[in-house]
């Protein structure tokens, strides 16, 4: 099979031919039709993470059918598609997992972090980490959806915001641009906020009933004038927007971070005291979570904009998605 792998930190990609992988006990082979590139696999590329084994291929936004299927597994056949995100498996017999919280799963498995992921006609993967994908979802729209998709709409719709409530959407970008159409089709009143009047059709077209150009103002204050945020989805990786957007929620509202930043947030005490307000974080989730987010993505028509690129040009591919350059998320395509 043909597959992209780096074979040291920091290295580049490289097109190699390794044989087709079988599938051990557990496991199952996907015969893979599309890869989504994600900023997380900066990470595999240059070696951020202790541990990584070398050579890796990177890649967790997979869509594809299952191939075959090794000894003990019986939910899945030949034939089914499915998908695989970040979350590449658990324990199920450790504290966390016995609670069911398999995503904190004191052993939990990271797609291409402990196993080779996507970039690859074919790969491996944990029977546990697999998730089922609709019929009518195209390959290429469903894989961000594996990772980019899952954690804002998982992020969502755990934040404990209900129909009717003002949920505003920081940043428009490969997070945003998804975050915006589900807080749409969950039924909230729907803020956009992003910099720049020329954002405005875009944020319009994707579902926002508002937008707020932070150009023009502090968008904590115009979030106040609409009666305050319950949720304030943080998408864009910037602490410093994050931070400032406090102020624009609503009484028992939270800040809830997808967008990660090595920075530090700059908030007082008094700021979360006075309101009652909280500040959150959200991982992606299982691939039951994810088979949620592709079932309800296809039942409600929200869909990546996506920019694709044949395999053999990952490392062009991977460049769009680093630089800032793609709207909105990057794809490799198989065949």
């Amino acid at each position: 099979m043909k597959a992209v792998q780096v074979s040291k930190p920091g290295g580049n990609f490289e097109v190699v031919e390794r044989p087709v992988p079988q599938p051990d006990r557990g496991q199952v082979r996907i015969k893979v039709e599309a890869c989504g590139i994600c900023h997380s696999d900066t990470l595999v590329k240059e070696g951020l993470l202790p541990g990584i084994q070398y050579p890796r291929v990177p890649g967790h936004e997979i869509a594809g059918r299952i191939d075959a299927v090794g000894p003990d597994v019986t939910l899945w056949k030949p034939g089914q598609r499915v998908g695989v995100g970040w979350h590449g498996g658990h324990c199920f017999i450790c504290e966390r997992c016995r609670s069911g919280d398999f995503m904190n799963c004191k052993v939990e498995k990271i797609t291409a972090i402990h196993f080779d992921g996507g970039y690859a006609e074919y790969m491996i993967a944990p029977a546990e980490a697999v998730a089922l994908m609709p019929a009518d979802l195209p390959a290429d729209e469903a894989a961000p959806l594996l990772c980019a998709g899952i954690t804002v709409f998982n992020a969502l719709r755990n934040s404990g915001a209900r129909a009717g409530d003002l949920v505003a959407v920081q940043g428009i970008g490969g997070l945003g641009h998804l975050g915006i159409q589900y807080a749409r089709q969950m039924g909230f009143r729907t803020v956009a906020i992003g910099r720049g009047g020329d954002k405005q059709a875009l944020a319009k077209k994707l579902g926002a009933h508002t937008f707020i150009d932070t150009s023009g103002g502090a968008p904590a204050a115009a979030l106040q004038k609409m009666g305050g945020a319950r949720i304030v989805l943080a998408t864009a990786p910037d602490s410093k927007s994050m931070s400032a957007l406090v102020d624009g929620l609503a009484p028992n509202g939270t800040l809830m971070i997808v967008g990660a930043d090595m920075a530090s947030l700059t908030v007082t005490p008094l700021q979360l005291i006075g309101g009652r307000s909280s500040i959150r974080g959200w991982a992606s989730g299982t691939a039951k979570d994810s088979q949620d987010a592709l079932e309800f993505s296809a039942l409600s028509g929200v869909r990546p904009m996506i920019e694709r690129y044949p395999l053999e040009r990952a490392a062009e591919a991977y460049d769009q998605m680093i630089s800032g350059r793609a709207r909105f998320r990057v794809v490799l395509t198989m065949g």
